[in-house]
Order: C-alpha cells, then sequence, then structure tokens
C-alpha cells in the first residue's frame, strides 16, 4: 500500500485536449507525456503522479495503461462538460478480507458510521458560517446538529442534512446570487462551478480509496443502488467545505469572470482556456488538503478492518 510520505510527494496531473489526431498522452522513459503532432511538449515522472484526468479528445497508448496500473497512477476521463464518463482505476484488487467485512456491516453500524459522516460534515459548513461571520445561521446548523444523535433511520439523517445543507448554502453564498442547489443542471455560474470542485474530489476520493482495495460501491451512507461507488460518495461527505470555501475564495479574489462563462440552452458552459483556469483552481484547493483526505481513509480502513475509531475531518 502506498504510504503518506510517498503519497506527499504525488501530484493531480490535469490534461485538456482538443483533438485526438494531434494530442496523444503516451509513457517515454518512466514519464507521462503530452506529444502534438508527434512532437512531446510535456513530460512529468509517472512517480510523482497519483491521478490522471484526460478532459476532451486525445489518444492514449496500451503501454500508457499498462505502465499507469503499474505505477499506481488512476486514469478519469472527462468530456468537454466536465462529466466522468469512464476510469481506470489502480486499486488494490485481492484485499478481499477488506471488502468482506465491509459486507458483512450491519444496518446499525451502517446508521452510526452515517451519524458521524453528517455529523462532521456539518460541523464544517458551521466553521465556515463562522469564519463568514454569519453566526445566526451557524446557530441555526448547531442545533440541527445537536438532533442528529436521535435519527433513528437514514431518512431521518437525510432530512436532518438536507435542512442544514438548505441553511448553508442561503447563507455562505449569498454573495453569488445563490438561488438553489441544483446538481448537473448548470442553471447557474455557482451550480456549474460546483459541480466540477466536486466532480474532482469524487474522483480523488475513489482514487485514493482503490489504494486499499476498498469496493466502492459498497456504502454506509449512500445506499447501494446500480453503477453509484456509493462509498466514494459517501467519504468525499466531510470534505466538500474545500470546495465551497474556494469557491467563494475564488469569488472575492476576483477569480471567477462572468465572461468566462456561456449560457446555451438553458445551460452554463465554458470554453477550453477558460476550463484551466477552473480545473487550477480547484485541483490546487484538493492538493492542499491531499493528506488529510489520505489519512481520512487511511482511518476509515482501519475502523472497518480493526474496530477502529471512525475518522474525522476538521476543517481548520
Amino acid at each position: 500500500m502506498l504510504s503518506l510520505p510517498d503519497f506527499k510527494e504525488k501530484q493531480i496531473l490535469f490534461v485538456s485536449a482538443k483533438d485526438a489526431e494531434i494530442d496523444k498522452i503516451k509513457f517515454v522513459n518512466d514519464n507521462i507525456c503530452l506529444s502534438k503532432n508527434g512532437k512531446i511538449e510535456n513530460r512529468i515522472s509517472c512517480h510523482k503522479v497519483f491521478s490522471l484526468f484526460l478532459m476532451g479528445d486525445c489518444s492514449l497508448t496500451s503501454v500508457l495503461v499498462r505502465n499507469c496500473q503499474d505505477y499506481g497512477v488512476s486514469i478519469f476521463l472527462l468530456k468537454n462538460n466536465f462529466l466522468n464518463y469512464a476510469q481506470i482505476v489502480s486499486q488494490a484488487d485481492g484485499n478481499y478480507l477488506l471488502r468482506e467485512k465491509q459486507y458483512a456491516m450491519s444496518a446499525a453500524q451502517d446508521l452510526e458510521a452515517a451519524k458521524k459522516l453528517v455529523g462532521n460534515k456539518i460541523l464544517n459548513q458551521i466553521r465556515l458560517l463562522e469564519n463568514s461571520d454569519e453566526k445566526e445561521a451557524a446557530l441555526s446548523l448547531e442545533k440541527i446538529k445537536a438532533k442528529i444523535g436521535a435519527a433513528s433511520n437514514a431518512k431521518d439523517l437525510l432530512g436532518l442534512e438536507g435542512a442544514a445543507g438548505k441553511f448553508f448554502f442561503q447563507s455562505y453564498f449569498k454573495n453569488l446570487g445563490w438561488k438553489r442547489r441544483m446538481p448537473r443542471a448548470k442553471t447557474d455560474i455557482p451550480n456549474f462551478l460546483m459541480d466540477i470542485g466536486y466532480t474532482m474530489l469524487f474522483n480523488f476520493t475513489e482514487a485514493t480509496l482503490g489504494i486499499y482495495g476498498f469496493d466502492a460501491y459498497r456504502g454506509f451512507y449512500h445506499k447501494l443502488f446500480f453503477q453509484r461507488k456509493s462509498l466514494a460518495c459517501d467519504l468525499m461527505e466531510p470534505f466538500r467545505c474545500i470546495i465551497d470555501r474556494q469557491i467563494v475564495k475564488s469569488h472575492n479574489l476576483g477569480q471567477i469572470t462572468v465572461a468566462d462563462f456561456k449560457l446555451r440552452k438553458g445551460a452554463y458552459c465554458m470554453g477550453f482556456e477558460e476550463q484551466k483556469k477552473y480545473v487550477n483552481i480547484f485541483a490546487e484547493a484538493i492538493m492542499e488538503r491531499k493528506e488529510d483526505i489520505f489519512c481520512y481513509v487511511r482511518d476509515y480502513y482501519y475502523c472497518v478492518v480493526n474496530a477502529a475509531n471512525f475518522p474525522e475531518f476538521k476543517l481548520k
């Protein structure tokens, strides 16, 4: 398994491409290389890459895929609208003992873990509100958080999470012209940016789960559903605050420009160069907390295998 000291040296590699005939990603002398019209334009050592995100149209070689698997590099393929349509995740498939324990978890254990997860998520939302001087909204979330222990099932817990989210989004994003959270609809700029950031966070979480050999489909809060990687959905929840804070921070710094976005058929999109800008913003935010994500997944591994305490991520 990848150790924390080794993980500290790893980076996210994001490549945007336009033409599969021109843009090619290949493996040369232990390097992942980007070439255009047969000429290598950029390269990075495969030892430094944790996950490779390819957006747009480009060509991959079988040698690249084979070596990415050997070096533990997960590959994610994205459309121009940031939709993840395929992935080749490097993972420890042989850890059957872990997967046995995952599927042996009872409904009561799932609910207890879900309570701690949602409580952790709301705690970080409270901290964001307090840092934004939204004391009244933070107090409302405190009251909701206090009810989590009494939740008797996942449906009740989902209701509390939804109520907390409504207060949080309305208060924290009010200066961005917030309306309501609409996943994947892209009807306004804040929701569009959340979709980008959350997608990147989800994929990074999934790749980290692969280090230990988790079955990403067996969640404890997001229930089993065909082709939904429920565990990755679960464990990214406490870290959503990273994306939320970065959106507000970028807005305050003037990094988010309305001219970067275009409205087509009721949904926002952006051009090739603008994609790079926002991908870099979110990638840097995630990489700043990559060690926290790694340690969280590692501690959840110990929780499942050795019945250790459920992990917690506290936003600084």
